[in-house]
């Protein structure tokens, strides 16, 4: 099916569409221009998206250091219900995820600050709950305010970054999240080891969350609607954003903001592409959302106090920092992301069996850096691979919204499988988390495989060198060869 449409060109697909016609050839421009500009887009947009995701991931899994501080003896809650806080996030995630295409279909600056502040407003709002139905509503609100926009910048960067440059900044911008996780517990430590007349797991709520609702003014004048409307960029950039774009879609950046093409968007539903990286991002999400979460609880276990707890679980996160911009990197230096995906799913996998069969101390803390830092970078990579290998804007929205919905389905499964009874050690748990991780690495190896295979049908369709159009070449245009 896929070898049909990039058989037809650029002019079958979106780009045709939202535009009548194909826009100009590229402008040709040295490289040092492009390097330029992307510097521009770098310095300009992933700082604030940078911020603004390490106050997602503040105020999705502060619930772990709340509990630590005493929201569970203050609202009497059981284990089952603590863990129901995790699981009714994830539940509104995966309802919401639709929300993704409203990046595309509206004006990305007002989207960006609606979600900012919703989700700035309900993390807010937790320091104020009485009971665990109160906390309930609230988390239910939250996870949907919050499935728009992770997922949805990720959409967006590959608005602005081509094929070979949009994976790294998925890495760049998933890396906030173990950042966030390096310094959450003394950042937790700070704000809760005051005399305050709130309780301190409250403080904690209330601080984090307003932090977030100031940053609403950022995202609404800061975010660019698209790379030609960025006012950051000078009329000469402008026209290299322009061409980098035709030679992306074959259309003008601002022509792709403002509508969705169902039938693209439904073909991709039935793409055995979209479906495999679903399925492993459902394998990573069931130790990436329960990791932030559980560590410090797992730490405890360990022997540690929960100031210690919190204080230790900064290191192997600082590790996945690194690990995430580097297998990004890598990857789309050597556009080899599927060998990449099978050796980080391997280490995660490989800390997770430690953890699960190790009972010595010092182990099972190394075993915590192997896991972090596979399940941290593995995220970022498998996300790159659905933008790398759907051939237009809507597609690549569509497999966007196909991984998140499968995909958390496994943070939802994550956040049953630690239940307090089952410490010191929870085998368990470490044991599914596990068998996720490689279970994620064969389904890497195999898609790599079915890859090269359809990019051999292509040679034989269509060779490389047989290029009469540098325009859409990211559209199924004559050279597209999928991303191994």
């Amino acid at each position: 099916m896929d070898e049909d449409v990039i058989e037809k060109g650029p002019s079958q697909t979106e780009a045709n569409a939202n535009s009548e016609s194909i826009s100009p050839m590229p402008v040709d421009h040295d490289e040092y221009a492009d390097a330029r500009v992307r510097r521009k887009l770098d310095l300009n947009m992933m700082p604030l998206f940078f911020v603004l995701y390490m106050l997602a991931f503040l105020d999705r899994g502060n619930i772990g250091n709340a509990e630590v501080a005493g929201m569970g003896k203050a609202l009497n809650l059981t284990s089952s219900q603590y863990a129901w806080f995790s699981t009714i996030f994830y539940i509104t995630y995966i309802i919401f995820e639709f929300c993704i295409i409203f990046w595309k279909v509206f004006p990305p600056h007002v989207v960006g600050a609606i979600v900012v502040f919703g989700w700035g407003l309900l993390g807010t709002v937790q320091s104020a709950a009485q009971s665990w139905g109160g906390m309930m509503a609230i988390r239910f609100l939250l996870g949907a305010f919050e499935a728009a926009y992770a997922p949805g910048i990720m959409y967006l960067l590959s608005f602005f970054y081509l094929r070979h440059e949009v994976g790294f900044r998925c890495g760049l911008f998933a890396s906030a999240a173990p950042l966030a996780s390096t310094f959450a517990g003394a950042l937790a430590y700070g704000i809760t080891n005051g005399h305050s007349h709130l309780e301190n797991w409250r403080l904690l709520f209330l601080v984090e969350g307003l932090a977030t609702v100031i940053m609403t003014p950022f995202a609404f004048f800061f975010i660019p609607d698209s790379p030609d409307k960025a006012r950051f960029l000078n009329s000469e950039e402008r026209e290299i954003v322009k061409s980098r774009s035709r030679r992306q879609v074959g259309t003008e950046p601002a022509v792709r903001i403002g509508g969705l093409n169902l039938k693209e968007f439904l073909t991709t539903l039935i793409d055995y592409k979209a479906w495999f990286v679903a399925l492993m991002y459902f394998g990573a999400n069931v130790s990436y959302a329960s990791l932030p979460v559980y560590l410090p609880t797992i730490l405890s276990a360990m022997g540690y106090s929960s100031i210690n707890a919190q204080g230790l679980s900064a290191p192997p996160y600082f590790v996945a920092f690194l690990f995430a911009l580097i297998t990004t990197y890598i990857a789309d230096r050597t556009q080899q992301r599927g060998w990449m995906l099978f050796v980080t799913s391997i280490v995660g996998g490989i800390g997770y069996i430690i953890l699960a069969t190790v009972t010595t101390v010092g182990v099972r803390y190394f075993a915590v850096f192997l896991a972090a830092a596979g399940v941290f970078s593995t995220i970022p990579n498998i996300i790159a691979w659905t933008l790398n290998n759907q051939g237009s804007d809507s597609r690549r929205g569509a497999g966007l919204v196909l991984i998140n919905v499968v995909g958390q389905c496994g943070s939802v499964l994550s956040s049953r499988i630690y239940p307090t009874s089952e410490g010191p050690r929870y085998i368990k748990g470490q044991s599914v988390c596990a068998a996720f991780m490689f279970f994620t690495a064969i389904l890497a190896f195999t898609l790599r495989f079915l890859l090269i295979r359809d990019n051999k049908k292509l040679e034989r369709k269509q060779p490389k060198t047989d290029q009469t159009s540098t325009a859409g070449v990211e559209n199924y245009g004559p050279s597209f060869r999928y991303a191994l």
